[in-house]
């Protein structure tokens, strides 16, 4: 390439995209490294590893011969990811902040920047992919090769023209392969444990966190017959399905039989914020925990518009193998996902994303009408 393109890749200082500016630049590519600091409020503490993520990322710009920009986005997340977050777990949801910072950072601030310094094209360390079809000449999300990894669900919120100027050069890869890339360079991050948890929330106790937020309001309890059995901390700390940390070990459920499931865990079913009460019910299987159906809004779709009703497939939460799913559009901005086998605790707030094969299709939030109440 006489004149090369312009590439901008996220360094996060993990291997993921430190690989990915790797094949870029064996590509041909230009590559520019940028840092994102998108979190400053606690900067100091030993939960916030930003500080040695950028040194992380300083050190692999430098083995790979790249320039390295460190760039503040905190004051963008605060208003456009952390406000909404705590808006939604006050309501009483469970949100996905990555989503939201995919949406709005990394494919929006971060994307506008690379523009601004001249680039054609961003890339991330995302596990996932991007096609044009041919018939429709439209962009599609495809999920990563590596079943383990794929993290299409996370970027299901993109269109059509944050995903023409976007690669993921390691969606093509299994993990293994990128590690063994990394060693096989000597980039000094090939090593490192992959992040997890909430990215501005680190490694440290959830609870702990929300507390310095959101005011504490504790009320009662209660199991199916309407026993109060304990009493909750403020239901904005609880999710459904949750079962550890509700203090409520030893009460067994009204009229359960000796030997019966009186040792089976108890597991949040429901959040009533009117009577500021939280419900659970005993056994994995119990039919509070179990959805048909869903409706999800704010409906965010790749193509630009809503699939046709049909069968398709879904995941409301990460981790989970693709469930099918009867699919149709409410408006312009809901939809309804009717299940083949009811789903496990289904949790508003969460992201229904929808799935043809391996084409991620877009998706929405899940509403409070997921799960029914109780009577």
């Amino acid at each position: 390439m006489a004149n090369k393109q312009r590439v901008v890749v996220g360094l996060s200082g993990g291997v993921d995209s430190a690989v990915s500016a790797y094949l870029l630049k064996e590509q041909g590519y230009e590559v520019i490294g940028i840092f994102m600091k998108n979190w400053e409020d606690d900067d100091n503490s030993e939960y916030c590893s930003s500080n040695i993520d950028f040194v992380d990322a300083a050190s692999v710009a430098d083995v790979l011969g790249i320039e390295i920009e460190h760039v503040n986005f905190a004051a963008e997340y605060k208003d456009r990811v952390f406000a909404e977050f705590l808006r939604e777990y006050s309501a009483g949801r469970t949100p996905n902040p990555d989503i939201l910072c995919n949406a709005e950072i990394k494919f929006k601030a971060f994307l506008d920047h690379a523009m601004r310094l001249g680039a054609q094209k961003i890339a991330t360390g995302h596990y996932a992919r991007v096609r044009q079809n041919e018939a429709t000449g439209k962009h599609e999300l495809l999920k990563g090769l590596d079943p383990l990894k794929d993290q299409s669900y996370f970027l299901h919120r993109l269109n059509q023209a944050q995903l023409s100027k976007t690669l993921f050069p390691v969606g093509e890869l299994p993990k293994t392969e990128v590690r063994r890339i990394a060693a096989e360079i000597g980039l000094p991050n090939a090593k490192k444990k992959d992040s997890t948890g909430i990215c501005f929330i680190g490694e440290r106790p959830f609870r702990d966190f929300l507390n310095r937020y959101i005011a504490k309001e504790p009320g009662p309890i209660k199991e199916p017959n309407g026993r109060t059995i304990g009493k909750h901390v403020g239901l904005s700390f609880y999710t459904l399905g949750q079962r550890q940390g509700l203090g409520i070990g030893g009460v067994r459920e009204k009229g359960a039989q000796k030997g019966g499931n009186e040792h089976e865990p108890w597991f949040v079913a429901r959040k009533d914020m009117e009577k500021n009460t939280l419900w659970v019910v005993q056994g994995h299987d119990h039919p509070w925990l179990l959805s048909p159906a869903l409706r999800a809004q704010d409906a965010s779709w790749v193509a630009g518009h809503a699939p046709a009703a049909g069968d398709l497939a879904a995941k409301t939460r990460y981790r989970q193998a693709d469930a099918p799913c009867r699919f149709e559009a409410d408006g312009d901005t809901g939809f309804t996902l009717r299940f083949a086998d009811p789903q496990w605790a289904v949790t508003p707030g969460q992201s229904a994303v929808v799935y043809d094969g391996e084409v991620c299709l877009g998706g929405g939030v899940i509403t409070t009408e997921a799960a029914t109440a109780p009577a």
